[in-house]
């Protein structure tokens, strides 16, 4: 009897990788560094990600990378941060402005404008920590002028805690959470994309809606009214 003729390796199906195995081989290119830097700085002023998708899988990997990359990822983001500081403070009207409505916080724009100048190492600090888009902060500073130094500073501590507490988690405890993701999959992926849908969401939260004063707003214009009447002595 004649044997069937075995099937070519061509005809065998591949298995599918799943979004989370397609970052690990990621993580594993040469390049890998250098593009988690330039995410980081795109995500301080424009780009809506999460750079954490890609480092968490590269701690992961290869966790005695884990306070090297923890440090990439903060200079980065300081970095980026300042250039969305200078939209804010020089092209605000070109560029910033597009962007801040971009993430929903255009409405409350205005009035959280002026109360950076008042609280503004706290709203940098909660921008940075957040998963409120960091850009957003990082304009809104520029076009409140807040202190260049202050920005700086408070920058650094944030975004400091920001990647060095995780990166920090994932040195002592990357084995346990690889074991975990590995048997949960589609759960770190779909966690991953509601992370970045969070980022947005909470966006205007950081932006509260201006509640207009109608009676400041009359007494102001009546007394701008009277004081055009009143006559010069």
């Amino acid at each position: 009897m004649t044997r069937p003729a075995p099937m070519p390796m061509t005809d065998i199906a591949k298995p599918k990788l799943s979004f989370y195995d397609r970052l690990k081989l990621a993580t594993k290119h040469r390049l890998a560094e250098p593009i988690l830097a330039a995410l980081c700085f795109l995500e301080a002023m424009i780009l809506p990600i999460f750079p954490e998708i890609m480092l968490a899988p590269m701690i992961i990997a290869d966790r005695m990378r884990a306070w090297r990359l923890a440090a990439i990822c903060t200079i980065s983001s300081v970095a980026g941060g300042l250039a969305g500081y200078a939209i804010g403070y020089f092209l605000f009207d070109t560029v910033g402005r597009a962007i801040i409505e971009l993430y929903g916080a255009g409405e409350g724009f205005a009035s959280l404008t002026r109360s950076f100048n008042d609280n503004g190492p706290l709203m940098i600090l909660i921008g940075a920590l957040s998963p409120i888009p960091y850009k957003v902060v990082t304009i809104t500073s520029g076009v409140a002028g807040l202190d260049l130094w202050t920005f700086i500073i408070y920058g650094f501590i944030g975004r400091g805690l920001r990647y060095f507490v995780p990166c920090g988690l994932f040195y002592f405890f990357g084995p346990a959470a690889n074991a975990f993701i590995e048997k949960h999959k589609a759960v770190a992926g779909w966690a991953m994309i509601v992370a970045v849908v969070a980022g947005f969401a909470l966006a205007p939260l950081l932006f509260p809606k201006p509640s207009v004063d109608l009676e400041t707003l009359v007494i102001e214009a009546s007394d701008h009214i009277t004081g055009d009447l009143t006559p010069e002595s």
